[in-house]
């Protein structure tokens, strides 16, 4: 059973570009300290403040003869390193994605190494599967794929599709293979569709009237009864609004005679969307630009971009979603095959796929989840093969990365009791900042790496507040009574600190999730400091 020592002093400093983090949650237990910019002291720490000087962060630190110092040694962690609510991912159809018989797959008999990489999976649905007659739902494949997604530590970027003209073939193609708005939307609410041509093939393709008040409508009943199954559901990364144009991208570029609706009933999808989703991330499609881009900004839906590397400035185009504190989502203009074989000719056609274009894309978008390759045939395998340190060092780039830089355990003993103080000095390294709530534990650890106690106060960092390229200083205080046994001294012990996602998960003895980069790691997440 965890032993919490008994606090004297919750110390906490942050620098660097943030100095606008927002007050503790009503109700949040007093045990946990804010992430703010000034220091937090109680009325008994003279002699803590004393001992260590007027910064925690100074190596130099006045040290009085009745305090030992222990500072530890930290260097990064060796080979890739993933971590939630960021990185990379490559299309994962349906739940067979993960049965050992599809070699590409994480189990599959090609070993393929994208999966170190792969923090959550990606795809599209298909809106009449999942709707399939007015008032009916069925997300039993869907569920699938989240359990199995699950099963693995992932998540899942949903993205469902009124309409995919890739599978216009001729003029004599189905429309269910390409029209996947629900049969119903027609046959019963009376939505009226065109007649167009795909400029693929010249095909004639029967399109869904856009701005339909009755195609509309449904697509907001959809809408309504996608937030009330998956809102806030811990399994989905974030949700694009898909309900106009090809693949849902808000474009009808490949069909003529379609055409998009009006900027104010765009708008007006957006509103609806944000009204019903409450917790999770929403996402504006690769076409939706200029007032569209703003209005869904002011709501707080962020962008993706869907060609990068391919056209020149299309990373720029995200910079607004990250400067508007939102992260950036994003996919290449195809496969890693296919823009290999790109011409660089502009315009007329795209720009080939290289390593100093993949850099780029990731650092000037500030992206926090890429695609690492689209291609649907075998997993980024190719890709991952052909690039892998570079692949890997990217990994601790891609959203947020947490370095711990500078740590040291400061002991004071006095005729009244012992202290225990952890200076702790952590930089985020990574492009974006970290953009979930994280909570920070300091504790005491045997020698198998046990918890024994919490040392000091747990510590909420708001999500949006720990800026890329920002580096915060923490301190953990506790007292130990006069008497009792100093577990700074104890042999075997050590210091192990913890992002966790909730604090309920730490209280519950569950394990952290987000890793640091530093060697140390134990297998349970948690971060060991070892002495010099």
């Amino acid at each position: 059973m965890k032993i919490l020592l008994m606090t004297a002093a919750a110390l906490f400093v942050a620098c660097g570009d943030d100095s606008s983090s927002s007050g503790p949650e009503g109700g949040e237990s007093s045990a946990i300290e804010e992430s703010s910019s000034s220091w937090t002291l109680s009325s008994d720490d003279s002699r803590v403040t004393e001992a260590i000087g007027s910064s925690s962060a100074d190596s130099s630190v006045a040290v009085k003869a009745d305090t030992t110092k222990i500072t530890y040694a930290l260097k990064p962690f060796a080979g890739p390193l993933t971590n939630p609510h960021k990185g990379f991912t490559v299309p994962t159809e349906a739940a067979w994605t993960f049965d050992p018989s599809f070699e590409y797959g994480p189990h599959g008999s090609l070993n393929n190494g994208a999966w170190n990489l792969v923090t959550y999976g990606s795809g599209y649905q298909q809106w009449n599967k999942l709707n399939p007659a007015k008032g009916v739902y069925d997300w039993s494949e869907l569920e699938d794929l989240l359990n199995e997604l699950s099963k693995h530590n992932m998540g899942y970027a949903l993205r469902v599709f009124p309409y995919s003209p890739s599978f216009i073939k001729d003029n004599d193609t189905p429309e269910e293979n390409y029209d996947w708005t629900p049969k119903f939307v027609y046959n019963e609410l009376k939505a009226k569709k065109i007649t167009a041509r795909y400029k693929e093939n010249n095909a004639n393709a029967s399109v869904p009237v856009w701005d339909d008040p009755n195609y509309l409508q449904a697509a907001k009943d959809f809408a309504t009864a996608l937030a009330a199954k998956y809102d806030g559901d811990p399994r989905i990364e974030y949700i694009d609004v898909r309900s106009f144009g090809e693949w849902g991208e808000w474009h009808v570029s490949n069909l003529d005679g379609s055409h998009m609706p009006s900027v104010e009933i765009q708008k007006d999808m957006l509103k609806h969307y944000a009204s019903v989703f409450k917790k999770s991330l929403l996402v504006l499609p690769s076409d939706g630009y200029g007032d569209i881009y703003t209005y869904a900004l002011n709501l707080g839906i962020t962008k993706r971009d869907d060609c990068l590397i391919g056209i020149p400035g299309t990373a720029d185009s995200l910079v607004r979603a990250y400067e508007a504190n939102l992260p950036t989502v994003a996919e290449n203009c195809g496969a890693y095959a296919l823009m290999l074989d790109y011409t660089d000719v502009i315009p007329g056609g795209y720009l080939k796929w290289t390593p100093e274009r993949w850099v780029d894309a990731i650092t000037t978008a500030h992206l926090t989840y890429y695609v690492l390759d689209q291609g649907f045939d075998d997993c980024g395998y190719r890709f991952y093969n052909e690039n892998k340190a570079l692949a890997d060092s990217m990994s601790k780039v891609i959203g947020y990365n947490f370095t711990v830089t500078q740590a040291e355990l400061l002991t004071v003993v006095s005729a009244k009791d012992t202290t225990s103080t952890l200076n702790i000095t952590v930089k985020n390294t990574g492009v974006a900042p970290c953009f979930f709530d994280v909570y920070l534990v300091a504790e005491f650890v045997d020698s198998t790496g046990a918890a024994i106690a919490q040392l000091g106060k747990t510590i909420r960092i708001p999500k949006g507040t720990f800026k890329d390229g920002a580096s915060q200083q923490f301190s953990f205080g506790g007292d130990v009574p006069a008497g009792a046994a100093n577990l700074a001294t104890q042999p075997g012990v050590s210091v192990a600190l913890s992002f966790y996602e909730s604090d309920e998960a730490y209280k519950t003895g569950k394990n952290p999730t987000v890793r640091f980069d530093n060697e140390g790691l134990q297998g349970n997440n948690k971060l060991l400091l070892k002495s010099r």
